[in-house]
């Protein structure tokens, strides 16, 4: 299949989506949800959606990255734990991708939009000081950690949007990590997923790089400065942003249901 033709973008139009993607990156290092900021604005500047949705890969996954050496650098990322987190979270996703190609990812919206509501009351609820205990005995850690990973992976490569928060919540929720914590964890899964997204579409002829790298430029230093905004900030901040972004993701999603 011939990819579709991109359009010329003025000088304004890729100024804008660099302004875009750097604000998108300190969002999506803190809590998830930068695809909110960029497809819209990729589609917006005339992307066809294949075009926009590949090409914001192409961009996303140089934020993720940005983002995950900071956390890892604060020490907020486990080793044992990525060792088993990254492999899960890169077949997880090209499961997800290959599985787009035969169902809908219209089906998951009513399910995503419960589990988004789920969601917000969690992380709104969260009160005290972090949780040092896992609802998960230790010996089956690296087990719940490769199950998370794989599914919310296979998410991310099927539909995607809410990735960041699901895998915020889920390591919060079943492994006992901080908020904080948890965002750095989540990176590596993130990381995984977009990387295996972009090679996919960049196969395909489905980035345009001259437009993505640019971007990408901007959401690693967006990465990178919403990483340290998390770690100096800690969980409040991470709390905050969270419910922002799921009440976008909600009121998004919403929106297409009731459109059709």
């Amino acid at each position: 299949m011939r990819a579709p033709v991109m359009p010329d973008l003025s000088t304004t139009h890729l100024v804008l989506l660099v302004l875009a993607a750097l604000g998108a990156g300190v969002v999506d290092a803190i809590a998830g949800g930068g695809g909110l900021v960029t497809v819209p604005a990729l589609l917006t500047a005339g992307l066809p959606p294949q075009l926009a949705l590949g090409t914001n890969k192409g961009q996303s996954v140089f934020g993720a990255a940005a983002a995950l050496f900071r956390f890892a650098r604060a020490g907020f990322v486990d080793p044992a734990r990525a060792k088993v987190a990254f492999p899960c979270g890169l077949a997880g996703s090209l499961v997800g991708a290959f599985a787009l190609t035969l169902l809908s990812p219209a089906l998951l919206k009513p399910v995503v939009l419960g589990l988004l509501v789920a969601v917000a009351l969690f992380v709104g609820l969260r009160t005290g000081p972090p949780r040092v205990e896992a609802r998960v005995p230790p010996r089956l850690v690296g087990l719940a950690t490769a199950v998370i990973a794989l599914v919310i992976g296979a998410y991310d490569g099927f539909f995607g949007p809410g990735t960041g928060t699901f895998l915020i919540v889920a390591f919060a929720s079943l492994l006992g990590d901080s908020l904080r914590r948890a965002s750095g964890e989540a990176k590596v899964v993130n990381f995984a997923s977009n990387l295996a997204a972009v090679v996919l579409f960049a196969t395909r002829g489905l980035v345009v790089w001259k437009v993505a790298l640019p971007m990408a430029a901007a959401q690693a230093l967006g990465g990178s400065i919403g990483a340290h905004l998390a770690i100096k900030q800690g969980d409040l901040l991470v709390r905050r942003v969270v419910l922002l972004v799921v009440l976008a993701l909600v009121v998004k999603l919403g929106r297409d249901l009731i459109m059709g």
